[in-house]
């Protein structure tokens, strides 16, 4: 559930569920609020699991499992993957050098089966492992004046600068850390984590001290992720495997052997995957029409022609550009632009477009990267 469902609920919030956990989805005209994140800066209580992992060998285990090399630094972190042998994503994680422990960020579903899972491997490992989910607290400040709102009510350190780097300050009475997010909403992003006791204190103060922040739900997210060309865990990354998806931030190629690993260096060796992620514009018959929708569902079927080349993984209706975009994975090496989509039984035009659909003020570090 959310930290402080009562505080939302205030604020006239409609709820949903992600991931087994209770998220605000909105706190109406979601849409007008995506114009102000975009203009400015918003805020929203994010939703991950957390597990914690100690002991001396702590970095050695975890480096050894996922696909990005773990940083031996405090205050540093990495965006790195768990796969299974065939190279499918099982788990996305955030993992951030706490000095004594390592803290990983996962999808809410996801911790309490990797910790366990984890926990079942370690024989000789001096490595403790627990899911500390219900301890923390994880607000999101995105927009251009991300940093400025965050510098107006961080004390006794300055913004963090490099992307999954963060630092220990306060705001108000407690105690916080702030992490520079990867900008997944295409605008500057932090990432502000406390305690779950001090959760009222902290988001009161990133509501109402400093620089004004608007409250916004994961609808609000949802729709900037697709504008800024984000894959999310859910709907692009789950089962896929990376080099589909252009994820170069979360593979190091020159690392030791994790499971999966064979079939992503084999996939890079090659020197393309055999489908890749697109963005799509959707048309309609007219303006209006265009306007208006029409909106593809997840696993809508991608033409060229005659010939089904894919499928969209992700579509809504863009705010900041008023028509409809999708997300979707299609044979690798198509050349055309000028694709149709299936739409509630009919084929409707769709344009082939370059991602990000929006330049905002910072670009996502998911952005498909193909060599």
């Amino acid at each position: 559930m959310s930290v402080i469902e009562s505080i939302h609920e205030d604020h006239g919030a409609t709820f949903g569920e992600r991931g087994d956990r209770t998220v605000v989805e909105h706190f109406g005209r979601p849409e007008r609020t995506h114009r102000a994140v975009r203009n400015g800066v918003g805020l929203i209580e994010m939703v991950s699991g957390v597990v914690v992992v100690e002991g001396d060998d702590r970095l050695e285990y975890v480096d050894n499992v996922v696909s990005n090399r773990v940083p031996d630094e405090d205050g540093q972190g990495c965006y790195a993957l768990v796969l299974d042998p065939q190279g499918g994503i099982e788990v996305e994680l955030y993992v951030y050098n706490a000095g004594e422990r390592l803290l990983l960020f996962v999808p809410p579903q996801k911790a309490e089966p990797l910790a366990e899972e984890w926990s079942e491997k370690i024989f000789i490992q001096d490595v403790e492992i627990r899911v500390a989910t219900d301890d923390y607290a994880i607000f999101g400040i995105h927009g251009p004046q991300a940093t400025e709102k965050v510098a107006s009510v961080l004390n006794g350190a300055a913004s963090p600068e490099d992307r999954l780097s963060f630092v220990r300050g306060s705001m108000g009475d407690s105690g916080v850390t702030v992490v520079r997010t990867d900008a997944l909403a295409g605008e500057e992003g932090y990432e502000v984590i406390c305690a779950a006791a001090d959760a009222e204190s902290v988001y009161d103060v990133l509501l109402n001290q400093g620089l004004n922040a608007a409250p916004f739900g994961y609808r609000t997210w949802d729709s900037l992720c697709l504008e800024a060309g984000t894959p999310l865990f859910d709907t692009e990354l789950e089962g896929e495997i990376p080099n589909v998806l252009g994820l170069r931030n979360a593979l190091d190629f020159e690392k030791g052997c994790y499971v999966g690993q064979e079939v992503v260096s084999r996939v890079e060796n090659r020197g393309q995957p055999s489908r890749q992620l697109i963005g799509l514009t959707i048309a309609g018959e007219s303006e209006a029409e265009a306007a208006e929708g029409p909106v593809p569902e997840s696993g809508a079927a991608v033409f060229d022609g005659d010939a089904s080349v894919g499928e969209v993984t992700r579509a809504g209706e863009s705010p900041l550009l008023e028509e409809p975009i999708a997300l979707a994975v299609v044979d690798y090496g198509l050349e055309s632009d000028d694709l149709t989509v299936r739409v509630g039984g009919e084929e409707v035009p769709a344009t082939r477009t370059e991602l990000p659909f929006y330049e905002g003020s910072d670009r996502s570090g998911r952005l498909p990267t193909y060599e």
